[in-house]
């Protein structure tokens, strides 16, 4: 069977490509350990002992998270919500009896009290919206990352969760991975001594540093409901392929650039790894977004933090670099002749490096220096799996690793350097209590954003 080999429990199983309900039965049948299943008391157990699903999204990453959630068996996908009917096609093929939606209310009007679970893989600027009614309902929440599309909606989230007491996990799955765990592990048993600075960095390009294109809006296809895709978003004419399906990540109201889509995976690990709470500072030295329509891209952002028991001095800097930009040669130069990886992490302690390759094993330097180091023994986790055994365990206090309270305050880290690149060059000083910019009235200005009328938020 064709797939993508993945751990699970020790195993070592072979991811299927779903194709058929039947191949999914067979394989959740057949493969995975039955975990039994068990309710919270807020919800009572669906008449065939399933967690049952609530998909907001139909493609691209959620159908990513279906097929994973898929290999669960005390998993079953209800229902599932997307603006483009287009893209239901593909999820009726393999669960041929899910319901389906294009209005996320009328999903949750309708699902809420026969689902236990959903996930919230829509573009950035619907995850607040759809998240706070999912929590308001009691349900369990995975949601996508960055987990808001700007700093209010994200602390907004978090408490949201917190106080419900709901299960939570945002998506950033190679925080689960070994690689990610491994780095975590060899910075706190000191292998590199105490860390004086990181530099991480990412290839990719989620900006668009051209106008807004002028004479080619035209009607969107039938099957996509334009209006419920723009959401709480300000009307605006549909242009073919600049928003939808995909690019809408370059755009400054409905994404948040390379640093939104790939930040929050690669900052995890060196939040977790030194205990980092919230930046003091942040300085953006890439260039500002081209317009109020677009971000920019080749983005360099200074953070500055609280130093930990893991950092050299009472405080630590971090400094993120993507699209063309790179770390100054003297950094670049301590590779010597390692080449400089696409996307990844470097860590600079007392005692030595740690290349952290994004989504690979990390590697300490210089290499004679740590030849003898063991690599750590770690259990295998699956992110996905990870979350639906924490719901099934009926436990709010059992929740797992990248839940809400860990994934918030990262994500407000990122979105503090989305904020900065509107204002280059300029320190700004971050009160995280206060949710301010103590030196920036317009930064400030920054932290919330508007909704269209009829589309606002309740509890922002």
């Amino acid at each position: 069977m064709a797939g993508r080999v993945y751990q699970y429990a020790n195993r070592t199983i072979m991811k299927p490509m779903l194709s058929t309900r039947r191949r999914f039965l067979q394989t959740s049948a057949s493969t995975l350990l039955v975990a039994p299943f068990v309710t919270s008391g807020a919800r009572a157990a669906s008449p065939n002992g399933k967690l049952r699903h609530l998909a907001f999204g139909a493609s691209g990453q959620s159908w990513r998270d279906l097929e994973q959630f898929a290999h669960h068996p005390n998993w079953e996908l209800a229902a599932v919500c997307d603006v483009d009917s287009r893209n239901f096609a593909q999820v009726k093929a393999t669960f041929p009896n899910v319901r389906t939606y294009t209005d996320w209310r009328e999903a949750l009007a309708k699902e809420a009290d026969l689902v236990d679970t959903v996930n919230v893989s829509t573009p950035d600027h619907m995850h607040a919206a759809i998240g706070m009614a999912a929590i308001a309902k009691g349900l369990h929440i995975y949601g996508q990352k960055p987990l808001t599309q700007n700093l209010a909606e994200c602390r907004a989230l978090t408490r949201a969760a917190r106080e419900k007491g709901v299960v939570s996990q945002m998506g950033i799955q190679v925080s689960s991975s070994f690689g990610d765990r491994y780095t975590v592990a060899m910075i706190h048993r000191g292998d590199i001594g105490k860390v004086k600075e990181v530099h991480t960095f990412s290839y990719k390009k989620w900006g668009d540093m051209d106008p807004v294109p002028v004479n080619q809006a035209s009607a969107p296809p039938a099957e996509l409901d334009w209006d419920k895709w723009l959401g709480i978003s300000a009307e605006r004419p549909f242009i073919p392929d600049y928003y939808h399906p995909q690019n809408w990540r370059k755009r400054r109201d409905f994404g948040a650039g390379t640093l939104g889509d790939m930040g929050c995976h690669m900052f995890s690990c060196w939040h977790r790894s030194l205990a980092l709470t919230m930046p003091l500072s942040v300085t953006s030295y890439g260039p500002p977004p081209p317009n109020a329509e677009n971000w920019a891209t080749n983005g360099k952002v200074e953070y500055l933090y609280p130093g930990t028991q893991y950092t050299a001095d009472k405080t630590v800097k971090v400094t993120w670099y993507d699209g063309d930009q790179r770390p100054s040669k003297e950094v670049m130069d301590l590779l010597g002749e390692i080449a400089w990886p696409d996307q990844g992490s470097l860590y600079i302690g007392t005692d030595g490096l740690l290349l952290h390759t994004h989504d690979s094993t990390p590697m300490l330097l210089p290499r004679d220096k740590f030849r003898n180091v063991r690599t750590p023994k770690l259990e295998p986790i699956n992110h996905w799996i990870e979350f639906l055994d924490c719901c099934l365990a009926g436990d709010p206090k059992k929740q797992p690793a990248a839940n809400f309270d860990f994934a918030g305050p990262l994500t407000e880290a990122v979105l503090l350097g989305c904020v900065a690149s509107i204002f280059p060059k300029q320190t700004l000083e971050w009160d995280a209590a206060q949710m301010v910019f103590t030196n920036s009235a317009d930064a400030t200005k920054f932290v919330k954003r508007s909704y269209r009328k009829g589309w606002e938020i309740p509890g922002l």
